[in-house]
């Protein structure tokens, strides 16, 4: 009896220990799910709003660029980002090889285009895409000329099959226009570094093939066009090949970067023969250089004979490659010998950097002498480096990663996250629990063991950290702030990286060509800290050839007080006039004037939109301000024009203009009495422009607006010397000068434009 109640007394204690057991495991699991639960609302509630940054951050700061009037559309294939670069290609014209300045600098005119001048490049991935042959670059170029119609071939780096392909344009002004025809060779291979030249009457072409270890001519079968494999001269894998014949010897120049001991792009190596069809021999100094980048070994185009002498052109890839182009006097070329020296070779440089086509690197030129005497240079230039793609991406998931660390730092600083390993993984869990994936870690022995004390002490960490960092006190919260501002931070790094593309300001073009314009600003000695920052900032936009500054009042600064990437002139003025904003100056070389105020800050890319439209509608004033004039003749600000769906008047404190027609007309005996009040007033001369368009437009259209972006920013509001520092008072002064010109010249009141008007999208 005694025995069978002690046999109950433990069967009863055991179903309680194991009945505490089930209990405890099940309180275990409901926590478990709760705190689950838990860190799932943190981590969403986290991302959530780092994500909403993120998106508002890209919205302001990259906004779409929607309407590229006369651009690749983003539908389109062409034109993508490459990890090779953007490369793009520009004329040049000297009386000699070494003396050749950029098209924009000879001030050749298209009435066609608006481009007045034309500027480079005159070749761009995009003037092969809107052809209908999708290209993300083009470079490698080589002139053939027959007569005076000029061949240009070149690389284009197909974006489908990612490969380079050999392209050609026709041009018959001299350069200034081209006429892509379409690709001349396409293999299953990459093509570059298209050699053209002449031999027994006919025209062939020694591409680049590397790729297949192989040096390749081809015959031109119906030329440009059409073109037959014509000999494999070398089985070698050569890089950017050009030929020189002299002394009445075919000289091959090329570098076998898959040698042994090569070093890639520090090598060059020649052969000889007595046809550019083979056979070739080897010369006895080969390598002729095998060392470093920098010295020019890379062939960067054809070698060219000026003034009885030849010259080598090569690329210095010594910061990276194509950073330049270097040109090399060949003194000595025979069999047993050769010899170069370096001699001083440069284009006029560009100090935009990535906003300019060739601001970052160049590393192909070729050279020809036209019937006219005239040399004509083409050049291809980049705007990034090779790589810069990848570069970025890599460093935008990284930032964005980090920010991810950020928000699990977070989590364990508030307790909602309390391990760095799952627990029953290591030494300390749970009621005696093992779950199967531990008792296979058991199983596994000293290594598992192991594997459990690294997992308990990562989990220190989080206690730690709360014992370090207490969220509760001033200094804990404040630490937290620091944290999520930190995360936010490098949330908008990763998103700058991966979508904010390399940073340049590319120039928009208008019917294949580029243009640039002359900006003016009016300013006087108490505002020169705007202009200091004005012309720093403008001067490194795309499309500005010059800035003039029209100085009123006090002494003028030293050009040398400015730091401009173009030139500026300052115009001292003998009296302090508004009217001399719209003063003739016929040193202004550019048929486009942008006149904006200097306190006036906007991205480079809203001025080179409004250039673009501008380009459009050179008879009309293009502007970022819109106003509306209504029968009251009461001068309201932008609201007021957004009220009534429409403006009629753009103000010239930020607005594209013809300097002949507008400066003209302003100064015209009919402006007279116009003028005569805005000196009355101090006041007004842009109302009186807007008058005067109006009048010289009849019925039509005599303004277009342009919507400049979120990040504009008028700097007179922080310097306290503003003419219109008065708001009513400048407002009553406007609406005298609105009723008095209506009186003049005719009312604005029946005249209302809609916003939105125009196909671009940029008038929204």
């Amino acid at each position: 009896m005694e025995e069978t109640t002690e046999n109950a007394g433990k069967l009863s204690s055991q179903k309680n220990v194991a009945a505490s057991g089930h209990n405890h495991h099940n309180r275990y699991k409901y926590l478990s799910n709760y705190g689950a639960g838990k860190r799932f609302l943190f981590f969403a509630s986290c991302f959530g709003f780092y994500a909403l940054v993120a998106a508002t951050y890209a919205w302001f700061v990259f906004p779409p660029h929607i309407g590229r009037t006369d651009h690749v559309s983003s539908s389109s294939l062409g034109c993508r980002e490459d990890n090779e670069g953007s490369w793009s290609i520009g004329v040049f014209y000297g009386d000699s090889p070494f003396s050749l300045k950029p098209i924009e600098t000879i001030n050749v005119w298209r009435n066609e285009s608006r481009a007045w001048p034309v500027a480079n490049p005159v070749i761009t991935c995009a003037s092969f895409t809107k052809a209908g042959l999708p290209s993300n670059f083009v470079a490698d170029p080589f002139l053939y000329v027959q007569g005076d119609t000029l061949y240009l071939f070149f690389e284009t780096k197909s974006p489908i099959t990612m490969q380079g392909d050999i392209g050609v344009a026709k041009s018959i002004d001299k350069g200034a226009t081209w006429e892509p025809l379409g690709i001349a060779l396409d293999e299953a291979w990459h093509l570059s570094f298209p050699f053209v030249f002449n031999y027994n009457g006919e025209i062939y072409m020694m591409p680049e093939s590397n790729e297949i270890g192989q040096l390749n001519i081809y015959r031109a079968v119906n030329f440009p066009l059409s073109w037959k494999l014509e000999k494999v001269v070398l089985k070698k894998p050569l890089v950017d090949s050009t030929l020189i014949h002299h002394e009445g010897i075919y000289w091959l120049f090329g570098s076998d970067h898959s040698s042994f001991g090569a070093k890639k792009n520090g090598q060059l190596e020649i052969w000889y023969s007595s046809s550019p069809l083979g056979t070739w021999k080897p010369h006895r100094k080969n390598p002729i250089y095998n060392g470093n980048r920098s010295v020019g070994a890379r062939n960067g185009g054809r070698a060219f004979l000026y003034d009885g002498n030849l010259y080598r052109v090569g690329q210095d890839c010594g910061e990276n490659y194509g950073k330049r182009i270097r040109v090399f006097k060949i003194e000595v070329l025979s069999k047993e010998e050769y010899r170069e020296v370096e001699v001083p070779f440069s284009f006029e440089a560009s100090h935009k950097g990535k906003n300019s086509w060739n601001g970052v690197r160049q590393h192909h030129f070729d050279v020809k002498q036209l019937s006219s005497g005239e040399f004509i240079g083409l050049v291809d230039g980049d705007r990034v480096t090779s790589g810069d793609l990848f570069h970025r991406v890599i460093l935008g998931y990284a930032s964005l990663a980090a920010a991810i660390s950020v928000v699990i730092l977070l989590g364990f600083l508030l307790g909602v996250v309390n391990c760095i390993v799952p627990s029953t993984w290591c030494m300390n869990y749970y009621a005696g629990k093992r779950t199967d994936a531990l008792l296979n870690l058991e199983t596994a022995g000293l290594f598992s063991e192991k594997l459990r004390r690294i997992g308990s002490r990562l989990n220190r960490v989080p206690p730690f950290l709360r014992g370090f960092v207490k969220p509760n006190s001033s200094m804990g919260k404040f630490t937290l702030g620091v944290i999520v501002l930190v995360g936010l931070l490098l949330t908008c790094v990763g998103v700058r990286y991966i979508y904010g593309g390399s940073g340049a300001v590319e120039p928009y073009p208008f019917k294949g060509h580029l243009s640039q314009f002359t900006l003016a600003t009016m300013t006087y000695d108490a505002r020169l800290w705007n202009l200091k920052m004005y012309v720093k900032r403008y001067s490194r936009c795309p499309s500005v050839k010059e800035i003039v500054v029209i100085w009123n009042k006090g002494p003028p600064p030293e050009l040398t007080e400015l730091d401009s990437a173009v030139p500026v002139r300052i115009r001292v003025q003998k009296q302090n006039s508004l009217n001399n904003r719209f003063e003739i100056d016929p040193l202004i070389k550019t048929r486009a004037v942008l006149e904006l105020d200097d306190d006036i800050m906007m991205p480079c890319d809203d001025i080179e939109k409004g250039f673009r439209v501008w380009r459009e509608h050179p008879e009309k004033l293009v502007g970022f301000y819109p106003r509306f004039v209504d029968q009251t003749m009461t001068y309201s600000a932008e609201k007021f024009a957004r009220s009534h769906k429409g403006y009629n008047m753009i103000l010239t404190g930020a607005a594209f203009m013809d300097v002949r027609f507008a400066f003209d007309m302003y100064q015209s005996d009919k402006a007279k009495l116009g003028r005569e009040f805005v000196d009355e007033q101090f006041n007004c001369e842009d109302i009186l422009l807007n008058f005067l368009y109006a009048n010289a437009s009849g019925s039509g259209k005599a303004v277009e607006y342009v919507r400049p972006s979120l990040v504009t920013i008028d700097t007179s509001k922080f310097s306290g010397v503003a003419i219109s520092g008065n708001t009513n008072q400048h407002y009553r002064k406007r609406s005298k000068c609105l009723r008095r010109f209506s009186d003049m010249y005719g009312s604005l009141a029946d005249r209302r434009w809609e916003f939105g008007g125009r196909k671009d999208g940029w008038d929204l």
